[in-house]
């Protein structure tokens, strides 16, 4: 039987390349998925490769939408059709206020976290569903403790953009349940990665951490290993739900 094919969007660094790394050492081939960090996405490949798996590094913005196409067409030319999407790739922007922010900020947020993500869930239920003549796959999508939080303060663009996408996985895994497709979501507390440095804050789960119960910050390697269990047969009765790996918060 042959290897079935995951796409990690946003695979080159944090939660992304954690759980391409994961999934490519459970016997899954990896398209990894980036879009400017090209050395980064090259280096989660070679890791891969040098343990024996099998990687392939593609760019796409998924925010434009030929460009979704395109991804999903390399990917079926160079590995196969995809079996499991992780819908990992978001945008986060300089911590401000609401009444701080502009159109043009609101609208970038929502074009990649949103938007990208379902044209991305898209083509893979075209490729997946057995209405299509498919043979089903599974959907994880990468929400956020921000969804539950708002947070205020801070960011409430990318918090709404991660309740967007909550809505989504729920309506999304009973629109196509019955063709063999499951669709979950893992809700990430503050994990250790390079996208609160994008926010302008680099050790921003450092100055949060106290307020875990668990009194850390997690690995995103704690999350990859909820996002592949999802995906697994291990979880073959699991759908429409959201594993929090937040420490307890």
């Amino acid at each position: 039987m042959a290897s079935p094919v995951v796409l990690v969007t946003g695979g080159g660094r944090g939660i992304g390349a954690a759980t391409a790394r994961l999934a490519a050492s459970r016997g899954y081939i990896v398209a990894v998925n980036y879009q400017n960090e090209n050395a980064a996405a090259g280096a989660v490949v070679e890791e891969i490769r040098q343990a024996r798996g099998r990687a392939v590094a593609f760019r796409a913005d998924i925010s434009v939408e030929s460009e979704v196409v395109g991804l999903f067409a390399a990917v079926d030319r160079e590995l196969g059709p995809v079996a499991a999407l992780v819908n990992n790739a978001a945008t986060l922007e300089a911590q401000m206020r609401l009444d701080l922010m502009d159109a043009a900020r609101i609208e970038r947020m929502f074009s990649t976290n949103v938007i990208g993500t379902m044209l991305c869930a898209r083509e893979a239920v075209r490729r997946m569903s057995t209405r299509f003549g498919g043979s089903g796959g599974t959907i994880v999508n990468v929400s956020s403790g921000a969804a539950k939080s708002g947070a205020p303060g801070e960011y409430v663009d990318y918090a709404a953009t991660k309740g967007a996408i909550e809505t989504f996985t729920v309506g999304l895994a009973s629109e196509v349940a019955d063709e063999r497709i499951r669709v979950n979501g893992v809700r990430p507390g503050f994990i250790y990665t390079e996208l609160h440095a994008k926010a302008g804050e680099p050790a921003r789960v450092d100055r949060v951490k106290a307020l875990v119960p668990m009194k850390r910050g997690g690995a995103p390697e704690e999350v990859a290993e909820a996002i592949i269990w999802l995906l697994s047969d291990a979880a073959s009765y699991v759908t429409g739900t959201f594993i929090d790996v937040a420490g307890g918060r």
